[in-house]
């Protein structure tokens, strides 16, 4: 099965940071094909900002439609979920059958009522083995269990990167988040022999 995944970093996520998280996720997963990118330059954190701020919505759709794909994950983290929920809409719309299109929220923006009664869409957050929660934790979503993160915003990261640790703070995110990337892939099914 051809899968393929498109990814969109949160906020102040730049094109080192991403290209970090793409190549980690490549090099686990040669079976998917992934696309990734980073959160529109200058623009604040809130969703009308990401997805005025995002200026490549008809390009990422040709993309997707042009892979030919049998499962297309379109993926957003933190802030990027606004961009990821703004691609599904488009992409979806007047679609009858989306079962080939799973929505996945990384502790960011909710999807829609609409995306979130489809059956393929995920909602992620992260709670720490020794304790803590996400900085937008939800009871109701999946969790990812982070070995070694315990604070709001290292949980927060453990959703795209497993190396996160505590030593991610709110003040130095944008240059440690995604430091020694392992892409956390925990939404993809697991490889098939």
């Amino acid at each position: 099965m051809k899968i393929y995944v498109v990814f969109f970093g949160g906020y102040l996520s730049d094109q080192t940071a991403i290209d970090q998280w793409l190549a980690s996720a490549t090099n686990q997963r040669k079976d998917v094909v992934f696309d990734a990118y980073p959160y529109p330059d200058g623009v604040g954190f809130d969703d009308d900002d990401a997805v005025s701020g995002f200026k490549q919505f008809e390009a990422v759709i040709k993309k997707i439609n042009d892979t030919g794909a049998e499962m297309t994950y379109i993926v957003g983290h933190s802030s990027g979920c606004a961009i990821a929920n703004k691609v599904d809409s488009l992409l979806t719309k007047g679609m009858k059958d989306t079962s080939h299109i799973s929505l996945v929220c990384l502790d960011g923006f909710l999807p829609s009522d609409v995306q979130m009664k489809r059956p393929n869409t995920q909602v992620w957050s992260a709670v720490g083995a020794q304790g803590g929660q996400s900085l937008h934790y939800r009871s109701w979503a999946k969790p990812y269990t982070s070995a070694q993160a315990t604070q709001e915003i290292s949980l927060h990261f453990s959703l795209v990167n497993t190396a996160a640790t505590d030593t991610i703070t709110g003040k130095n995110y944008k240059k440690t988040g995604y430091a020694g990337c392992i892409a956390n892939l925990c939404w993809l099914p697991p490889k098939k022999p």
